[in-house]
């Protein structure tokens, strides 16, 4: 804001100059350093290049614009800008220019722009500038012409809008230096003279028509000139008019008033920028403003000092009518300029006042007082502390009764219980800027009450914690927290703040957006530039008036629920992403780290929960339903009853053997047949096997199951303690529902015996591959091992007995350990089974091993075993 106040200033006394525009770094050539040409060849930028000539050769003939300050140029020739007829713009300031040629400007007729201030010339130029017709801007102060008359020829400028000139050798002004502007009506006018004025001719200015008017001559050796000058503006109306180093060496001591001139000077503000004050001068200042119309005073970059011979009489101010606008203390060396005359009275009827790096430590009680008119007041920049501002044996209840905006930024304060106990009494303060402080600590954040009109707070660049929000006003509109290091919000504060439009929570650490912030009122909300990298809508779903969110430049997870969020902001319309879509980008995951989040399309399929779980749901039917069909067509269920059946025997085996029932191979063979194949088993089978010298034990089920016991138990427990199993195979054994129990279960005790103990009897020939799935073991073993069958010739089938009886073993060693197991038990259930001395009389231990000499791949354990006889056939 300094600098916006200031530009009158630095227009008219060469600050403008020296602010120059940022350009690349100069590159050279064989030809020394070049010029950087850009905005389509209309600009050329030669700044600081070391420059001894016009590089005019290198310049396109297109240029409108060209920049050539702080170099080194002597001289300007009259074919420096031969080439360039669209010249508008030229800047030579800053150079050591002691020469123009007068056919210089002589082809740019069209330029509008000229800035040769801060040169060497010693004459004014008048001849080079006579082409100049469409001038509108010519500065040329600070150069070493002795004196600042205009030749005739500047009459013909009507188009110029701005002149400065003048230089420290100009010893004074006459009557007609001026004469040729006398009909031009210019928007500003500045004039320096040598900082040890010589003369000054009454009317020297009175000719001049400017909206603004600048003064950079010392005084100090002819004061009285400044009436000369003052009257010279009376009756004028100036938007300002400034006075710079108006007493460069010395401070004014004399008694005669010489501002006595400004009660007729009509001016919207003055400003005196830089010189000497004392309180002797800036009274007869005062004094005389109090009855001019001017309503805006600027004292900048002031040396005040107090007069050596001032001494406080104890009587009143002699400033109490000094009715301002807008008042602007900027950077006073001595902050005793506010209390001058040890009064604060000149404040009383100020209405705006910005007191700036006066860095003063002390606000006396009576000074709240005397500001009751004050709307607008800003203190910032001053290095101020809590105990500087407020002192609790002041009284402040009616003081700043009409003060509207308090401005306290880039100061030291950190106790937002002192300010609010500062401003609690200022009935009408509606802004409040705390920015740039050390606010926001929770133990000096505790019992604030504000003042319940307050609808602005200023308050970034401070260091909140989240419990300290709770001493902010309640009643706010807008509320700036940007920057504050906040990293997380206090969402019962916000449910207070129910008038809240707008919200900048910019620059913090927030690392997650609460999804329950409700903020019936919030309309514009920045977010960006913080921690976290998840958002959706549900956090802003009780926000009805949002309108404007600015959420860029965080860590967002690229997921789906930021697209999600992402694609419905844009499709609804209703929000509008302000910053969107250069400072969205994607952080995670590393795969899409800087990945502008417009380009993060993800499938629809991984982003669509109900389209996920639809698919889930068809593919896991598709799945059953490819295992119902696999299990259909390899009867897995039967294989499943089958196992659940063993499992099942197996644990009434067990707890059988608990109980003290053991097992024991009862029976040489254990036959599996159809009961379709009943007859020929009973009628060939049986006897040839059971009905001679040496007889095999055979367990067949209408024989030998045990009545009352599961179907499913007797055959797995006589297959169990059977030495053999033989299968009976036919046509009528695969449709035999029992038979494929009874195979399976074989199958299953002979797992890792490689079936040495099933032997496949073939009573009718049978194809392998007409066998249904479900009998993929019998197909193994019919194509991979040796089986017998049936001879239908009579002559053939003693053979076929033989080959039987080979495979069975010798049936006497089985019938005397059985025979010797059964001597061994006791009478079991009303049966009783006798046992028979072993043979050979040698241990049971030693005819086991016998046995497994004589039969290699036969495991055999002999143990007691009831054994009772089935009456009647078990069908299958």
């Amino acid at each position: 804001m300094i600098l916006k106040l200031m530009t009158f200033s630095a227009l008219f006394l060469g600050s403008l100059a020296s602010l120059t525009p940022s350009s690349s770094p100069p590159t050279t050539t064989d030809q020394g350093p070049s010029c950087r040409i850009f905005n389509s060849g209309r600009s050329a930028d030669c700044l600081g290049r070391q420059l001894e000539r016009v590089p005019w050769t290198r310049l396109p003939s297109t240029l409108e614009d060209i920049d050539l300050s702080y170099n080194k140029l002597r001289a300007v020739h009259a074919d420096d800008f031969l080439c360039l007829p669209r010249l508008r713009k030229l800047q030579l300031q800053y150079n050591n220019i002691s020469y123009i040629d007068d056919d210089a400007f002589k082809y740019n007729p069209l330029l509008e722009h000229l800035d040769i201030f801060n040169n060497s010339l010693q004459e004014i130029p008048a001849a080079a500038l006579r082409p100049l017709l469409n001038l509108k801007t010519l500065l040329m102060s600070n150069n070493l012409y002795r004196h600042a008359t205009l030749a005739a020829d500047f009459s013909k400028f009507v188009k110029l809008q701005v002149l400065s000139m003048g230089g420290p050798l100009v010893m004074g002004l006459r009557k007609g230096d001026f004469q040729p502007l006398k009909n031009i009506r210019l928007q500003g006018f500045a004039i320096k003279c040598s900082s040890n004025l010589q003369y000054y001719e009454p009317g020297s200015l009175q000719v001049i028509q400017t909206r603004q008017m600048g003064f950079d001559m010392a005084i100090d050796q002819r004061p009285n000139a400044l009436l000369d000058m003052l009257r010279d503006l009376a009756n004028k109306t100036f938007s300002v008019v400034q006075f710079r180093n108006l007493f460069e060496f010395m401070y004014y001591l004399e008694e005669t008033d010489i501002f006595q001139g400004l009660s007729h000077v009509r001016a919207h503000q003055l400003v005196f920028h830089r010189g000497k004050f004392n309180e002797n001068l800036l009274r007869m200042a005062l004094m005389n403003l109090q009855v001019s119309p001017i309503k805006r005073l600027r004292l900048q970059y002031i040396d005040f000092a107090r007069s050596p011979t001032f001494v406080d009489n104890g009587a009143g101010s002699s400033i109490t009518d000094l009715a301002l606008d807008k008042l602007d203390l900027w950077y006073i060396s001595n902050p005793d300029v506010l209390r001058f005359d040890w009064r604060f009275t000149w404040f009383n009827k100020v209405r705006e006042v910005s007191i700036q790096n006066l860095y003063f430590n002390w606000v006396p009680c009576d000074a709240w007082a005397e500001m009751g008119a004050m709307e607008f007041m800003d203190i910032s920049n001053n290095r101020l502390k809590d105990s500087f501002i407020f002192n609790q044996r002041c009284d402040y209840k009616g003081s700043m009764a009409s003060l509207h905006t308090f401005d306290v930024n880039t100061n030291e304060l950190s106790s937002l219980k002192d300010l609010s106990s500062l401003t609690m009494e200022f009935r009408q303060l509606q802004v409040i800027d705390i920015s740039n402080n050390r606010f926001g600590s929770a133990e000096e954040s505790r019992g604030c009450v504000w003042t319940q009109n307050i609808t602005r707070v200023i308050a970034h660049h401070n260091q909140f914690v989240s419990e300290a929000l709770h001493c902010l006003p309640t009643t706010v509109q807008f509320l700036d927290l940007s920057n504050c290091n906040l990293d997380q919000l206090d969402m019962s504060y916000f449910e207070k703040t129910s008038h809240l439009k707008e919200l900048l929570l910019s620059g913090n650490k927030i690392k997650f957006i609460p999804s329950l912030w409700k903020s019936p009122s919030l309309q514009s909300l920045a977010l960006d530039g913080n921690s976290f990298g998840l958002i959706s809508m549900e956090s802003f779903q009780d926000m009805p008036e949002l309108s404007h969110l600015r959420a860029g430049n965080n860590p967002y997870h690229c997921t789906c629920e930021l697209h999600a969020f992402i694609q419905d902001t844009m499709s609804n319309g209703k929000v509008n992403l302000t910053d969107w879509p250069e400072n969205y980008r994607c952080y995670h995951p590393e795969a899409l780290l800087n990945t502008v989040i417009s380009k993060y399309l993800p499938g629809h399929v991984a982003c669509d929960i109900r389209l996920v779980i639809i698919i889930c749901v068809a593919t896991t039917t598709v799945v059953i339903l490819i295992l119902m069909l696999i299990c259909y067509i390899f009867d897995v269920p039967w294989y499943t009853k089958a196992t659940y059946q063993i499992i099942r025997a197996k644990y009434r085996a067990h707890k059988e053997k608990v109980s003290g029932v053991s097992d024991v191979f009862a029976y040489h063979a254990f036959i599996s047949y159809s009961h379709s194949d009943a007859d020929w088993v009973r009628d060939q089978f049986l006897p040839c096997l059971e009905n001679n010298n040496n007889p095999y034990r055979l367990c067949i089920h209408e024989r030998d199951f045990m009545p009352g016991r599961w179907i499913i138990d007797n055959i797995i427990d006589n297959i169990e303690s059977s030495r053999k199993v033989i299968f009976v195979l036919s046509r009528h054994f695969v449709n035999s529902e029992w038979c494929n129990y009874e195979l399976y279960f074989a199958q299953q005790r002979s797992m890792g015996k490689t079936f040495s103990d099933v032997i496949l009897v073939v009573k009718e020939p049978i194809d392998p591959n007409s066998l249904p799935s479900k009998y993929c073991k019998l197909k193994k073993m019919l194509s991979t091992k040796t089986y017998l069958e049936w001879p239908e010739q009579d002559k053939q089938q003693a053979f076929f007995w033989e080959q039987l009886k080979s495979v069975l073993g010798k049936p006497s060693l089985i019938r005397e350990r059985l025979h010797s197991a059964r001597s061994r038990t006791s009478s079991v259930g009303g049966v009783s089974l006798v046992g028979l001395p072993l043979e050979d009389g040698r241990p049971e231990k030693a005819l086991v091993n016998a046995d497994r000499e004589a039969e290699p791949q036969l495991e055999l354990q002999i143990e007691p075993r009831l054994s009772l006889r089935v009456v009647g056939p078990i069908p299958t």
